[in-house]
């Protein structure tokens, strides 16, 4: 049994570093209380010199005098909970405990950051995340500023923006800003002596993708181009940054595409093909399929403009407009998905992309960390059919900057043009 009486002095080992001591003269019988119903021998955190002193509840820690100390005391709990002191000494138990796990984790978080190497594509890949998410939390005025600073072309009609990265388009279950949203408040920007500005979305780009997107200036307006879009008038190129090479080097993807669910341990939805054509066992001959009626004709023209260790650049019309179309058939079609594209890198599972170690070399990252890259997929030109006069308009996006960096450092070069 310990003399209550005599207090018990210990020496830290290191002053700088708080740690948890425990009192080696106190009984272990009866337990420290702590928050969530755990227990802890009697223990402080300190930095100088510690002592145990009597208290009426029973032994009572805290940092002497003499030298600085933490401001933490913990004491042992006697008896059951009942009466206001004692509930008060749980209360500093669990005070003290969760100021431990707080300096614990501040420790671990430091740690990590000092062995975490920075590279430049490391910190380009978190600039664009904190850009989207700030883009997803602002007021939505910011955010139709920052799409009118991305005017591309405008006239009595039609307006224009480069679409950034991480906007969606519609609103929808966990979407914050979108641009639909904000369409008012940019037409009003962009035209402000009219009467009644008004802006109408005419089609729709992934909240992934950057490039031209249009907007009409009236509702017939924005019907006639979207009657345009439907009889495939409007001349789309988009450019687009795969894993792998396609072989051959230029042709055409036709194969229908519809929505399938993938059951397992990540049910979901997504796109996928449903090709009328099968190869037989043989490889000689192909087999008509019966195809479903969900499924919609996808037609898509590539070329591959260059290729460097272990990716290719791809400049895509689409002919048709289904959902996730190029994706799709780069992928799925192909076996060469878009760089960035974490959704259809897999067939049957939602998962990060799995990317080469040249290309990770490359890029200068880390496979933990190629889950935060964007999609490389830009819509780069638009021209649509002269609508009042014989002349087309043809409006050309600049590519954004994590586009243009993952370029250089692929070493694949755009030509002239394109």
């Amino acid at each position: 049994m310990m003399n209550m009486n005599t207090p018990c002095i210990g020496q830290v080992t290191d002053p700088n570093t708080p740690r948890l001591y425990q009192c080696p003269s106190a009984s272990s019988s009866a337990p420290l209380q702590t928050q969530g119903g755990k227990h802890l021998s009697c223990m402080c955190i300190l930095d100088a010199k510690w002592r145990c002193t009597p208290s009426s509840l029973g032994v009572l820690i805290r940092p002497t005098k003499k030298r600085r100390g933490t401001k933490l005391c913990a004491r042992r709990v006697l008896g059951g909970v009942g009466s206001g002191s004692r509930r008060g000494a749980a209360l500093k138990a669990a005070d003290l405990a969760r100021r431990v796990r707080q300096e614990r984790d501040r420790k671990s978080t430091v740690a990590t950051t000092q062995q975490t190497p920075r590279t430049p594509s490391h910190k380009a890949v978190d600039e664009l995340r904190r850009f989207s998410r700030q883009l997803q939390a602002v007021h939505p005025n910011v955010l139709a500023k920052a799409l009118c600073r991305a005017l591309l072309h405008e006239d009595r009609r039609m307006v224009a923006v480069n679409k950034p990265y991480g906007v969606p388009v519609h609103g929808g279950p966990g979407v914050g800003n979108n641009i639909n949203d904000v369409l008012s408040v940019m037409a009003k920007m962009i035209d402000s002596c009219g009467t009644e500005p008004h802006l109408h979305l005419c089609h729709r780009l992934d909240k992934e993708t950057t490039g031209v997107m249009l907007l009409a200036r009236s509702k017939e307006a924005a019907d006639e181009v979207q009657q345009l879009f439907r009889m495939h008038r409007v001349e789309k190129k988009y450019l687009v940054v795969c894993v792998g090479v396609p072989i051959p080097v230029e042709g055409v993807i036709d194969i229908p595409i519809m929505e399938k669910e993938f059951r397992g341990s990540q049910p979901h939805y997504k796109m996928a093909l449903s090709p009328v054509y099968r190869v037989s066992e043989s490889g000689d001959r192909l087999t008509r399929m019966c195809s479903s009626h969900q499924a919609h004709d996808a037609v898509t023209q590539y070329r591959v403009l260059d290729s460097a260790g272990g990716c290719s650049l791809l400049e895509l019309q689409p002919v048709t407009g289904v959902k996730h179309q190029i994706r799709v058939h780069l992928a799925n079609g192909l076996g060469c998905p878009i760089l960035g594209d974490h959704k259809y890198a897999h067939w049957s599972k939602l998962a990060p992309q799995k990317l080469p170690e040249s290309v990770l070399k490359r890029l200068a990252l880390e496979q933990s960390k190629a889950r935060y890259l964007p999609l490389h997929l830009h819509a780069r030109r638009l021209v649509l059919p002269g609508l009042e006069s014989h002349a087309n308009t043809t409006i050309t996006a600049p590519l954004p900057r994590f586009f243009t960096n993952s370029l250089s450092r692929l070493k694949l070069s755009l030509p002239e043009g394109a």
